[in-house]
């Protein structure tokens, strides 16, 4: 089994065609931007209740303003707030604690504190839930409490 090839000459090969634009019989469509519906949206306000909400912001305030009597300090920048939390239904719950559990103000900080976060606009009713555990430490200190006290 033999095999022949045929040879031609040529003087020269005609350059391949050159792509046109309009030579392009199907037409793209731009896909949609996944980022387009999320990009539309309006902002959403925080609920009232939840951190950053005014309720919420409000009460942080109130809490701010209650300072305890043995350090120049706020409760809240001292560390002595664990947990705030409001229901849609305007029912507040701190949870704090205090420097030691002889504090002189154990018996009225808590009615204080319930008194100021009762008064905030927004909050129907305020309770406060005195912990031991975990205890207080300095390190629960705000930076600026602990530049207030010389500590930094």
């Amino acid at each position: 089994m033999s095999d022949k090839f045929e040879i031609e000459e040529v003087d020269a090969v005609a350059p391949p065609p050159k792509a046109r634009v309009e030579d392009v019989v199907q037409t793209f469509e731009r896909k949609k931007d996944y980022l387009a519906g999320f990009l539309a949206q309006k902002p959403q306000a925080d609920p009232a209740g939840a951190p950053g909400g005014e309720v919420y912001e409000a009460i942080i305030a109130a809490l701010k303003d209650i300072y305890d009597p043995e350090i120049p300090v706020n409760i809240y920048d001292l560390g002595l707030i664990y947990g705030v939390e409001v229901t849609d239904d305007g029912h507040a719950a701190v949870t704090m604690s205090l420097t030691t559990p002889h504090c002189p103000v154990a018996e009225s900080m808590p009615a204080e504190v319930e008194l100021r976060v009762g008064s905030v606009p927004g909050v129907g009713h305020a309770e406060v839930n005195l912990v031991w555990d975990p205890p207080w430490d300095p390190q629960k200190m705000s930076d600026d409490a602990k530049l207030e006290l010389g500590m930094l």
